[in-house]
């Protein structure tokens, strides 16, 4: 016969018990949990979309074990949007409810932008990676927005060298930024389809959905207008966000994956605004 649950005898709670090692760890938690979120959207308000989430806090060294079922109650509790306004809450929630000195988590999920072809103006989804990482110790919160934005790089050299054409191919530009604290001590608002903007900018062309001839016409001429290196990409993009004042902090990454090398050519660039 099956018993009642209130009739049952206490569960041993094996992972609340004491560690002998004196080994703490660093991060622990759950990772690879695919869940349904809502970002804020610059033209529609809010956008949802599913997301890959990483929640781990850290373990002192005389406990055996976390309460991993705990990560999914809190994300539970905190269903709906996730943004730089309510991660802190969730970061929090993670210490308090798990005796923890530091919690972290990463959001990383597809990111959807209807773009107008150049010429023509047919329309087309265009998706992008878009994340957060969120952190809080003792110390305080720290919160990156950032994103993975493919583009068309055209090759400088290879334009000045032949007499006709150049080689070109699909690169990919990665932003992450800090953004100054503002009420309430919460960074202030950047959007994702700004960082998407600077890094198509700052390329040869930016990549479409959707593209008719005069389009592709249009597309190949003004990447032929615009010869990028790897280097000038994640400089151009470097300088517009050093403009922003918005901004503290920020890593820009770019890499080509080159069309008639049997390599891919990379630049990095991390900067920190002068207090």
């Amino acid at each position: 016969m099956k018993k009642d649950v209130d009739d049952m005898a206490p569960m041993r709670d094996v992972q609340s018990e004491a560690d002998t090692r004196k080994i703490p760890i660093n991060q622990v938690g759950v990772k690879d949990l695919r869940y349904p979120i809502t970002v804020l959207d610059r033209a529609n308000k809010k956008q949802e979309t599913v997301a890959s989430l990483s929640m781990a806090v850290n373990l002192p060294h005389h406990f055996k074990g976390t309460h991993m079922s705990r990560f999914l109650e809190i994300l539970n509790e905190h269903r709906g949007e996730i943004t730089m306004r309510t991660l802190p809450e969730i970061l929090h929630a993670l210490r308090d409810r798990l005796d923890a000195e530091a919690a972290r988590v990463e959001v990383r999920f597809p990111y959807f932008i209807e773009r107008a072809a150049p010429a023509t103006g047919a329309k087309g989804i265009v998706d992008y990676d878009g994340y957060f990482i969120g952190q809080c110790n003792g110390g305080g919160d720290d919160f990156v927005l950032g994103t993975q934005v493919p583009v068309t790089s055209l090759c400088p050299c290879s334009r000045e060298i032949s007499d006709y054409g150049a080689h070109n191919q699909r690169g990919f530009v990665t932003i992450e930024v800090r953004a100054r604290r503002g009420k309430g001590n919460l960074p202030v608002l950047i959007w994702l389809e700004e960082l998407i903007e600077v890094a198509e900018a700052s390329a040869s062309a930016p990549v479409y959905a959707l593209l008719k001839r005069p389009d592709e016409r249009h597309v190949t001429m003004q990447a032929f207008d615009n010869p990028v290196f790897v280097e000038d990409m994640v400089r151009n993009v470097a300088a517009r966000l050093m403009d922003d004042e918005r901004i503290v902090s920020f890593k820009v990454h770019a890499v080509n994956h080159e069309s008639i090398h049997n390599h891919n050519a990379f630049a990095e660039i991390e900067w920190t605004r002068d207090e």
